[in-house]
């Protein structure tokens, strides 16, 4: 019996359609894992979804969130702050990130244990990150106004947080924090593999640091900056924890974004449709600015 069953296998493996049954585990993984939760989360935004208004139903309703999305005024504040959160999150991040990696690929005496310094607070959950920032810059115990009034920068306690005008630029310093070691880490792994005879090519034709980096260093790094661009994009526009644990969207709505505006839709209005179509809005936006992005940065045409 057990040699006939063998046989069949055998024969199975013979058949051309062999190579497709091995794929079915993989298939059908990424059909449980990836297409099923997205198609589920585009289905969620056209249904009336309210937990704490069971009586209205479950039914379909078109696109009437996508239509009060358009005449939602804290959407429009929302999506704004949004660019502001992600653009200039990530430039800074990536700046930082790229003259600690410059610095470290010198290999000066101590780098390695500078290295794993530098990496700390990427090592921190952001909650925790949230938290510790929020108590140093707390306006009554915080250890930063402590400071700066001690030598003489600001005259009282200041509530760093309470300013509309400052609150997401501040915001954007303490992410900013967290995230530079995640483009380091990355950038400098890239320097490492750019080949030490361009570097010598360079010395030879007299290349200043200036020159070496625009003409060898940056161009080595092309692919991995547009990679860890889009990452870093997807990750700040996803996750509202930290603006969650700072600012809570206030004061006001001035560092509201989409992210949190659907969780506070979902998790305090249990309102899960509507929350859904600004899943989809957010979903749809990254799709077309990374699209647009990988094409105009020209990563993928040969050289």
């Amino acid at each position: 019996m057990s040699r006939s069953l063998a046989d069949r296998i055998a024969g199975i493996s013979d058949t051309r359609a062999f190579p497709w049954l091995l794929l079915v585990p993989a298939l059908a993984l990424v059909f449980a894992v990836i297409i099923y939760p997205t198609i589920s989360g585009i289905d969620l935004s056209f249904r009336q979804m309210r937990l704490n208004r069971m009586d209205l139903g479950t039914g379909y309703v078109g696109l009437r969130h996508y239509m009060a999305l358009l005449d939602d005024p804290v959407f429009w504040i929302s999506l704004q702050n949004t660019a502001v959160w992600v653009i200039g999150t990530v430039l800074l991040e990536l700046a930082f990130g790229m003259v600690i990696a410059v610095a470290l690929d010198y290999e000066l005496p101590g780098f390695r244990f500078m290295s794993v310094i530098i990496l700390l607070p990427w090592f921190l959950p952001l909650v925790v990150a949230g938290n510790l920032w929020a108590l140093m810059l707390d306006s009554r115990l915080g250890i930063i106004n402590a400071a700066l009034q001690g030598l003489g920068v600001i005259q009282g306690f200041k509530a760093w947080f309470a300013d509309p005008n400052w609150a997401l630029p501040e915001a954007i310093a303490v992410e900013t924090w967290h995230g530079f070691p995640f483009f380091g880490l990355l950038l400098l792994a890239g320097l490492k593999g750019i080949p030490r005879e361009l570097y010598e090519a360079a010395a030879v034709d007299g290349a200043g640091f200036w020159r070496r980096l625009i003409h060898v260093q940056l161009p080595g790094l092309r692919f991995i900056i547009v990679a860890t661009v889009v990452l870093r994009a997807i990750s700040l526009m996803n996750s509202p924890e930290l603006l969650l644990i700072l600012t809570g969207g206030g004061p006001g709505r001035s560092t509201q974004v989409l992210s949190l505006y659907a969780f506070q839709k979902a998790y305090r209005e249990f309102n899960f449709g509507y929350a859904g179509a600004l899943s989809v809005v957010m979903f749809v936006l990254l799709m077309i600015g990374s699209w647009l992005y990988v094409r105009y940065s020209n990563v993928l045409k040969a050289d």
